[in-house]
């Protein structure tokens, strides 16, 4: 279904946590920078065990961010309130944010990988402060452009934790644009390895 023209602000977008997870959503591209500079400069101790836990973790996350970003396209890359089309299918049946699923997984492997574990916890809290905001600013959006539609889908799909859905809608997916979207950040992942490989090596 194509978006309104100019929707008119819902009141779930003006709220206090939409104003400020707006200004952290179009800064996001910062976000993951203390979740990967904290391991890279903390003493860790790497062990097989935490290494192949985090390898499992990282495949996982980027696994389900294809998935999502097949499904959604490169909307998934605005940075602007413009939003052409709710996709409700595919990973977006299971959560309403499998994307940020991706990430969170992606950086808790990283940090697994790096021997890190106490910075976890105070991660997964950082993750979850900044993404509720981002998400309250994102649903508000949505909210204002797609309303009772929006409120259908945000009524039947958890907002985290993914689940089935109990009906399986279908929809196209492009996995090509999806590989092609992903490929630099997949290279910056086999950077980031190397990286902790050498800090592991050589930071003794």
């Amino acid at each position: 279904m194509n978006a309104p023209t100019s929707p008119a602000l819902s009141a779930a977008e003006q709220t206090a946590a939409a104003r400020i997870g707006g200004a952290l959503f179009r800064q996001r591209g910062w976000l993951p920078v203390p979740f990967l500079v904290v391991p890279l400069l903390a003493p860790g101790t790497p062990t097989v065990r935490t290494t192949l836990a985090g390898l499992v973790l990282v495949v996982l996350g980027e696994a389900w961010r294809l998935w999502g970003i097949a499904a959604a396209g490169t909307v998934t890359r605005r940075r602007s309130r413009d939003v052409q089309r709710l996709v409700t299918y595919g990973a977006f049946g299971w959560s309403r944010n499998p994307l940020y699923n991706g990430n969170f997984l992606l950086w808790m492997g990283f940090i697994t990988i790096s021997g890190v574990l106490w910075f976890l916890p105070v991660a997964a809290l950082l993750f979850a402060v900044e993404y509720s905001l981002i998400v309250a600013y994102e649903e508000g959006v949505l909210e204002s452009t797609f309303g009772e539609e929006y409120l259908a889908y945000k009524a039947r799909a958890p907002r985290w934790l993914p689940r089935p859905p109990r009906a399986r809608e279908t929809g196209p997916h492009d996995w090509g644009e999806a590989i092609r979207s992903e490929r630099d950040t997949v290279l910056a992942y086999v950077v980031l390895g190397a990286v902790f490989w050498a800090k592991a090596r050589y930071w003794r």
